[in-house]
């Protein structure tokens, strides 16, 4: 079995205060007055800063809008659960019955939300150097392997600068349908671009991700 020191050992960094640990580790659903709700808010602020200063540090010709590209396609959170799952994060989580049944122990937004308590949890035990250099620490290969900006447009901001440029109106987004229970629904969105008469369809677990796909399929073709 897994220990505390393992995963300390993991993160590079021991705990003078392990409570604070193991109340990162704890899931709402396995105790409702303790938990780790609070320290992923103050982590999420922790991370976002010690990200965005790297960023700002090591691009230097990038403008605002790239670097807020950059710092989201790190701290999103299918970033955050990369990186709790490089250090084996399920495997330490408390959880009620229910989600470990349900496999919550991997779901992306249960451990991302784990990874940022955790860097909350080393905010308070050791202050905010110790929370950068760990951050770095467990962010490492993938601050090396940065994108280009330029890569990190999403879809509908990348169509909606096409339009511009052919001076097109700008597309409509409308859900035209929702199914499931409201903790796993799928959403179904069109993208309408009168002009050019398209009407792409996209699918997605949040209305966001299905106007993402359906903006990319709209781009497909308007650049026929």
């Amino acid at each position: 079995m897994k220990t505390l020191q393992r995963l300390q050992s993991d993160i590079d960094y021991q705990f003078n205060d392990e409570q604070l640990l193991k109340t990162a580790l704890t899931h709402r659903s396995y105790s409702k007055n303790v938990n780790n709700e609070r320290l992923e808010f103050l982590g999420d602020s922790v991370l976002g800063l010690v990200i965005s200063e790297h960023i700002y540090r090591r691009q230097q010709q990038a403008s605002e809008g790239e670097l807020s590209r950059l710092r989201a396609s790190l701290v999103k959170e299918e970033a955050l659960a990369r990186v709790a799952r490089d250090i084996h994060l399920g495997d330490y989580l408390l959880m009620g019955g229910g989600e470990l049944k349900s496999g919550g122990y991997r779901r992306a937004s249960i451990l991302s939300d784990a990874m940022e308590a955790i860097f909350g949890a080393i905010y308070l035990d050791a202050g905010f150097e110790q929370s950068q250099k760990t951050i770095l620490f467990l962010y490492d290969e993938y601050l090396v392997t940065l994108p280009s900006p330029g890569d990190l447009k999403d879809p509908k901001t990348t169509l909606q600068e096409f339009l511009q440029s052919q001076q097109i109106d700008l597309p409509l987004y409308n859900v035209i349908k929702t199914e499931g229970q409201s903790h796993n629904q799928v959403f179904t969105v069109t993208c309408t671009i009168e002009n050019l008469k398209i009407n792409a369809e996209g699918r997605g677990t949040s209305r966001k991700k299905a106007e993402q796909m359906a903006a990319s399929m709209a781009l497909k073709q308007a650049q026929k």
